[in-house]
């Protein structure tokens, strides 16, 4: 069997109405292992643009959801893909083709998040 992993985007709602959104971090699952990374620097483009409650709530869903233990299982990952709030939204788990490393983890995450070009921590 050819090695493979899921992943699922977790977006940053800007605007309901006409779906705007910002992708904020990923979800990895290898075999069951759940591990999440986010970009700071991304979630933060979107403090000007949400009041303050918002951008706190989110701030603090996005922030704090590997750590939660809120990504318990890819079926609670694909349920929260089907149920999002009007902050924050996940993308179904899509299946890839790739040997789940972290350089394949590393090109996901710089695919579909943050590519980080002056080489500081995000």
């Amino acid at each position: 069997m050819k090695p493979q992993f899921q992943y699922s985007i977790v977006y940053g709602l800007l605007n309901i109405e006409t779906t705007e959104r910002l992708s904020l971090g990923i979800i990895y699952v290898d075999d069951n292992k759940i591990d999440y990374k986010y970009s700071q620097k991304k979630l933060s483009v979107l403090k000007p643009l949400l009041n303050q409650n918002s951008y706190h709530a989110l701030s603090t869903i996005v922030t704090s959801m590997g750590k939660n233990n809120n990504l318990k299982s890819p079926e609670r990952i694909n349920y929260l893909s089907r149920y999002s709030n009007n902050l924050i939204q996940f993308s179904p788990l899509t299946t890839i083709d790739l040997e789940p490393t972290p350089k394949n983890y590393k090109w996901l995450f710089e695919t579909y998040v943050f590519k980080n070009h002056n080489n500081s921590k995000d």
